[in-house]
C-alpha cells in the first residue's frame, strides 16, 4: 500500500513538473497585433476546451499549467474569418503565432448578435459592419454619415451638419434603436438618440444589428442595435498619428492619436476638432472630441480596461424653411443647439476557472442638450399657426449609470452559454426653462438574462430570455429564439444554402417626460406599459463561388403594441400620455455581398417596407391617423458600399437610395411627402510613404438637392482634402 501511494505521489509531481506555458500571439494579415480576440485551447481530438483567453493589446493570450501533449487552437476575432490551428505539440514552454485571414461574406466574425465572437451565419441575425480601413477611407463627420450606407438603414437628418439625425430600421420608430458606444448605453431613457453629433475618431469598428434584440440588450432594442467599438493600441513602439483637412463651406478638421502597447499596458488617446460655416445663414457647426481607451493586463487571466469619451458641439438650427425646393419662409437666424456628452466605463475581464470568462462593467453616461431661441422673427409665419418663431430654452439633462456582470461558459466547441445581470439608474431633467416646472424623472431598473448557443453539424440554435424589472412598467419577460440550417453544402459555384428563422420580443420603456411630466395641462402617468414589438423573420442565404459572394433574402414582420400617445381632454385641455397606439411593419430585404479579391469588397442592398397604423385614437394630424403608413419610412430604399484597401492606396464609393415617403410640414403648407433621392459619396487616400498619406472625400458627389425631412434641405456637394502623418509604430 505504501509503495502504491509513493507511486501516485511521484506521478502527481511528475505531471506538475511537466506542466508548461503556452503563449499565443494573434496577428492580422499584415502581422499587426489583434487585441480582443477570443482564443480557445483544446486537447487534440477533444471538443472540451482546456481554457479560454482574450488577447491583450499586444495580441497575446497566455495559457499556464498545460500538461504536455498535442493541442489545437481556435481564434475568433471580430471582422476576420474564424481561424483554427491544429497539431500544436507542447513539451516545454513555447509560443505560437496565429495569423488571421480576411473574412469572406459568409464567415465574418461579429460580436453584437450574441455578445460573443461568432460567425455571422450561425447567429440567425442580420449584421452589417464597418471596419477600421473602411472608416478611415470614408472619413465620416458623424455616425449618421457612416450608417446611411449600411443595408437596412434609413437616416433622416433635420438639416445639415450637426442637425438632429434619426435612424429608422424595418419600419420602426426612431426611438427603437439601442445605441452602445465603448460598452456604454447612450440613448436617452426611452430611446431618443441623435446620430448627427457623434464623431467616430478613435473608433475601430461599427456593428449594425437589425431585428428585435431586447433579450440581450434590454429596453430600446426594438428594431436594431448600433454598437461602436474603440480602437486598442497594439504597437510596442508608441505610434503618433495626426492630420488635418479642409474644404468648401469654410470647413476645417484636425485630429491626433497616440497609441501603443507595452506589457502590461495598452493605450489609445485621441482627439478631434471639426468646424464648418455650413450652407447659408445660421448653419455653422463645431464639435470637439477627446477620448481614451487604456488597458492593463493584471495577470495572465485578468484584464482591466477603462474607456472614456467627451464631446462638445454647437449647431446653428435653420428650422423648417425650404420645402421640396420651395423657400416659403426664411430660415431661423439665431436658433441654436448645444450638446455636452461624457461617457465612461471600467471593465474587468477574468478568465477561468476552467472554461469560464467573467466580465464586470461599471458605466456612466451624462448627456446635456440645450436648444435656444432668444428672438421672435416676424417673417417666420405659417398658414395654420401664424408666427411660429417663439423664444424658448429647452433643457435636456440626462444621466445613466449602472453595473453589469456577464458570464460566458464554453461547455464544448459547439455549445456556449451566456448569463448576465444589469442594474441601471436613470435620472434626468427635461423642460423649457422659460416655462416651469421642469420635469424630473428617476428609474432604478434590474435585469437578468441567459442565452444558449448550440451548433451541431449544419444546425445552429440560439435561445434566450431576459427578465426585466423597470420602475415604470414593472416586470417583463423578453424571449428570443433563432434557428439556422445549412440545407446544402454545395460546390464551387453554388457553395452552400442556409435557411434561417427567428422570433423575438422587443421592448422600449417610456421617455421620462411621458412617465413623469407634470404641469398645468399635463398629468403624470407613472403606470405606463412598455412599448412592445412582436417580431419574426425568415429567409435564406446562398453562397456563391466558394464563399466569395453571398446572396441573402429575408422577410420580416413587426407588430408594435402599447405605443404611447398624448391624450387631451378637449374641454379642459388637460391630458396625459397613455398606451393606445398599435401598428405593423413588414417587408423584405435583399443583399448581395462580395469579396472578389482580398482587398476589394462590396455590399449592395434593397429594402421593401410596408407600414400601417392600426390604432391611433388621438392622432393630431390625418397623416398619422389609423390606416395611414408611417411618416419618413420609404417603401423602397437601398444602399451600396464598394471599398478597395491596398498597400499604397484605397478608395470607396457609397450610395444611399431612398424612395418617396410620407411626411408633413405640420405647419399648414400642405406638404404630405418627401421626394426620393440618391446620395453618392466618394473617398480615397494615397500613401506617399509609410509616414505620409494624402486623402480626399466628396459628399453628395452628384450635387443633388434633397430633403431627408420635409422643410430641411440637405447639403449640396461638399468636399474635404488633407494629409495624415504617422510617427513611430511598427
Amino acid at each position: 500500500m505504501n509503495s502504491i501511494r509513493a507511486l501516485l505521489a511521484f506521478s502527481i509531481l511528475l505531471t506538475a513538473a511537466s506542466a508548461t506555458e503556452l503563449k499565443i500571439k494573434v496577428v492580422d494579415p499584415r502581422t499587426a497585433a489583434v487585441a480582443g480576440a477570443q482564443v480557445s485551447l483544446l486537447p487534440q481530438g477533444s471538443s472540451v476546451p482546456f481554457g479560454l483567453q482574450t488577447t491583450s493589446g499586444e495580441g497575446l493570450a497566455t495559457f499556464t499549467g498545460l500538461p504536455a501533449g498535442r493541442y489545437s487552437v481556435q481564434v475568433l476575432a471580430p471582422g476576420f474569418a474564424p481561424q483554427n490551428k491544429q497539431e500544436i505539440l507542447i513539451s516545454r514552454d513555447s509560443s505560437v503565432t496565429v495569423q488571421l485571414t480576411v473574412a469572406t461574406p459568409i464567415e465574418t466574425v461579429v460580436v453584437s448578435a450574441t455578445r460573443w465572437p461568432v460567425s455571422e451565419q450561425e447567429t440567425g441575425s442580420s449584421v452589417a459592419t464597418l471596419e477600421t480601413g473602411q472608416l478611415q477611407t470614408m472619413q465620416p463627420v458623424s455616425a449618421s454619415d457612416a450608417l446611411r450606407f449600411l443595408p437596412g438603414a434609413v437616416v433622416a437628418a433635420a438639416g445639415q451638419r450637426g442637425a438632429l439625425s434619426s435612424l429608422f430600421v424595418r419600419g420602426g420608430d426612431s426611438r427603437y434603436n439601442k445605441v452602445i458606444i465603448d460598452g456604454v448605453p447612450v440613448n436617452e431613457p426611452g430611446g431618443t438618440f441623435d446620430f448627427g453629433t457623434v464623431p467616430l475618431e478613435g473608433a475601430e469598428r461599427i456593428e449594425f444589428l437589425r431585428g428585435a434584440q431586447s433579450t440581450l440588450y434590454g429596453s430600446d432594442a426594438m428594431t436594431s442595435v448600433v454598437q461602436v467599438f474603440a480602437r486598442v493600441g497594439s504597437t510596442e513602439i508608441p505610434e503618433f498619428r495626426f492630420g488635418a483637412d479642409g474644404g468648401n463651406l469654410s470647413t476645417a478638421h484636425g485630429f491626433v492619436t497616440v497609441s501603443g502597447a507595452r506589457s502590461p499596458f495598452d493605450y489609445n488617446l485621441f482627439a478631434d476638432q471639426f468646424n464648418t460655416s455650413g450652407q447659408g445663414v445660421n448653419d455653422d457647426y463645431s464639435n470637439s472630441l477627446q477620448g481614451a481607451n487604456i488597458g492593463i493586463r493584471l495577470s495572465d487571466r485578468a484584464l482591466f480596461r477603462v474607456r472614456t469619451r467627451h464631446s462638445n458641439s454647437r449647431t446653428g438650427v435653420q428650422g423648417e424653411w425650404n420645402f421640396n425646393g420651395q423657400p416659403l419662409i426664411p430660415p431661423d437666424m439665431e436658433q441654436r443647439a448645444r450638446q455636452n456628452n461624457l461617457l465612461g466605463s471600467a471593465e474587468l475581464t477574468l478568465a477561468g476557472p476552467s472554461r469560464w470568462q467573467h466580465r464586470f462593467t461599471g458605466f456612466e453616461y451624462h448627456h446635456k442638450r440645450l436648444n435656444e431661441d432668444d428672438v421672435m422673427e416676424p417673417a417666420r409665419v405659417s398658414p395654420a399657426f401664424g408666427n411660429i418663431d417663439f423664444p424658448f430654452h429647452i433643457l435636456t439633462d440626462m444621466n445613466r449609470a449602472g453595473f453589469e456582470y456577464e458570464g460566458n461558459y464554453l461547455e464544448r466547441t459547439w455549445a456556449h452559454t451566456i448569463v448576465g445581470y444589469q442594474f441601471e439608474d436613470e435620472n434626468g431633467f427635461i423642460g423649457d426653462l422659460d416655462s416651469p416646472p421642469v420635469t424630473h424623472g428617476l428609474r432604478l431598473n434590474d435585469a437578468a438574462y441567459v442565452q444558449q448557443l448550440v451548433t451541431l453539424g449544419r444546425v445552429s440554435l440560439v435561445g434566450g430570455v431576459r427578465f426585466v424589472h423597470n420602475t415604470t412598467f414593472g416586470n417583463k419577460a423578453v424571449p428570443r429564439i433563432a434557428l439556422t440550417w445549412q440545407a446544402l453544402k454545395g460546390g464551387s459555384l453554388l457553395s452552400g444554402t442556409r435557411f434561417r428563422f427567428s422570433y423575438a420580443t422587443g421592448i422600449k420603456e417610456p421617455r421620462l417626460e411621458e412617465s413623469f411630466a407634470n404641469g398645468p395641462f399635463v398629468i403624470p402617468n407613472p403606470n405606463l406599459k412598455a412599448e412592445e414589438n412582436r417580431a419574426f423573420e425568415t429567409g435564406l442565404e446562398q453562397s456563391l463561388l466558394g464563399g466569395r459572394y453571398a446572396l441573402r433574402a429575408l422577410y420580416y414582420n413587426n407588430l408594435f403594441r402599447h405605443q404611447i400617445e398624448f391624450a387631451t381632454n378637449p374641454i379642459t385641455f388637460i391630458g396625459q400620455y397613455v398606451n393606445v397606439d398599435k401598428s405593423i411593419a413588414h417587408g423584405a430585404e435583399f443583399e448581395l455581398h462580395g469579396r472578389p479579391i482580398s482587398r476589394l469588397s462590396f455590399d449592395a442592398a434593397y429594402n421593401y417596407t410596408s407600414t400601417q397604423i392600426l390604432q391611433a385614437p388621438f392622432a393630431f394630424d390625418p397623416l398619422v391617423a389609423a390606416g395611414q403608413p408611417f411618416i419618413r419610412r420609404p417603401k423602397h430604399s437601398g444602399s451600396l458600399l464598394l471599398t478597395y484597401l491596398g498597400n499604397r492606396w484605397g478608395g470607396n464609393v457609397g450610395g444611399s437610395f431612398i424612395g418617396r415617403r410620407p411626411d408633413s410640414d405640420f405647419l399648414g403648407f400642405g406638404f404630405n411627402h418627401a421626394a426620393g433621392y440618391a446620395r453618392v459619396d466618394l473617398g480615397g487616400w494615397y500613401a506617399i510613404n509609410s509616414h505620409v498619406s494624402l486623402y480626399a472625400n466628396v459628399e453628395n458627389a452628384l450635387n443633388k438637392h434633397y430633403e431627408e425631412v420635409v422643410g430641411y434641405p440637405a447639403l449640396r456637394i461638399n468636399f474635404r482634402a488633407g494629409m495624415r502623418f504617422r510617427i513611430g509604430g511598427e
